[in-house]
């Protein structure tokens, strides 16, 4: 049976049932009112009231019956008609929902359903239109993703197939073109590697093994592993230490990877000759680490677009440096452990970002252990 057929009929069935209690009621509660105007109008008669008695009782309440019989069929009617209308308001609804989740079931995801009223059913409408806009949002994403990852892939698939046909018709050396072909390899890896952590990033199954760590220790360690990447750029790294001890609660592995895309990012955009500064600085509850670069800086409108997957605001930036997502995996790692990467200022002189973490106010003292 139809949805709008069974609504009707539950309807029907509750109007028969409230009628059938309603000439109960009728009967019931009119004996004692019938019963008390007849005693009235027997006293006002005098004594042939007596007489009159039944015939007054009897002639009250088949008039009660008749209102009843008349009145009736005509309020069954009217609710026949009110249960109608609402039965056909309700499945027109869900036929709306139901051709909605049709269009979404096959792919068409810019459906949008019609929101007028206050009313549950409308409030239904307005959850499946924000349902199909975050359908819509992830759909366009993996679209975009799709469409990069094979912009990213081609070039290094390419010229990985030119090293080797090269190197087959002789003109150019084996040897050469293995290395070349192994240098492309790599960045295919690497694109590979950093879009696993984006998906893992997303989802929310990055692992991480939380601890306390010395702010000096991340800074050495981003030093140590940059400083030559930055030699031989002819990019000057200056790294401040703090004042004071701090230490933060963070995956040590995981702030490095942070530090090391930020750093990266600000090693591709600063030219030869030029600087890049990384230091902290303290609010409450976070040690902030800056990596501010001398470079060309980012377009105000381009600020937070910076950290989408695969988007560059230098479309002539050379093949090869960076997978485009850094930015992406930084962010995310971040907000993982509870904090954020932000640009926080960008000039046509250079660009900052930072990257808030939780602060330690204090190291917890060593456990004492008594002397063999």
């Amino acid at each position: 049976m139809k949805l709008f057929a069974r609504l009707l009929l539950h309807h029907l069935v509750v109007v028969s049932v409230m009628g059938a209690v309603l000439i109960l009621a009728a009967e019931l509660a009119a004996l004692p009112f019938i019963r008390h105007h007849v005693e009235e109008m027997a006293a006002m008669i005098g004594p042939e009231g007596e007489s009159l008695r039944t015939d007054l009782a009897a002639g009250m309440r088949g008039t009660l019956t008749r209102a009843l019989i008349v009145a009736l069929p005509m309020a069954l009617v009217v609710a026949t008609l009110t249960a109608w209308v609402a039965a056909r308001r309700v499945t027109a609804s869900v036929r709306v929902l139901q051709a909605g989740s049709g269009a979404i079931a096959s792919g068409e995801y810019a459906r949008r359903l019609p929101t007028a009223g206050h009313d549950e059913l409308a409030d239904l409408a307005r959850s499946f239109n924000v349902m199909a806009a975050t359908l819509q949002r992830v759909e366009e994403s993996r679209v975009e993703l799709m469409g990069n990852v094979g912009h990213e892939l081609r070039t290094p698939v390419a010229a990985a197939r030119g090293y080797a046909e090269a190197a087959e018709d002789g003109i150019f050396p084996t040897s050469l073109a293995i290395s070349s072909i192994r240098r492309e390899l790599a960045v295919m890896e690497r694109l590979v590697e950093d879009l696993t952590v984006v998906s893992r990033v997303e989802a929310g199954q990055v692992d991480l093994h939380l601890q306390t760590v010395a702010v000096n220790d991340v800074l050495r360690q981003a030093q140590e592993r940059y400083e030559l990447p930055f030699e031989s750029r002819q990019v000057t790294l200056q790294v401040t230490s703090p004042d004071s001890p701090l230490w933060v609660w963070i995956d040590p592995e995981r702030g490095q990877q942070i530090l090391a895309n930020l750093l990266g990012n600000a090693l591709r955009h600063t030219p030869a000759g030029r600087s890049v500064q990384l230091r902290v600085t303290i609010q409450p509850g976070q040690v902030i680490f800056l990596v501010e670069d001398s470079g060309t800086g980012i377009a105000p409108e381009h600020t937070e677009r910076v950290f989408e997957r695969f988007f560059r605001a230098d479309l002539a930036r050379r093949r090869g440096e960076g997978s485009g997502v850094g930015l992406t995996i930084a962010r995310g790692l971040a907000r993982a452990m509870h904090g954020d990467v932000q640009v926080v200022s960008s000039t046509p002189q250079g660009s900052t970002f930072c990257w808030r973490a939780s602060a330690i106010k204090e190291i917890p003292a060593p456990p004492l252990h008594p002397r063999d």
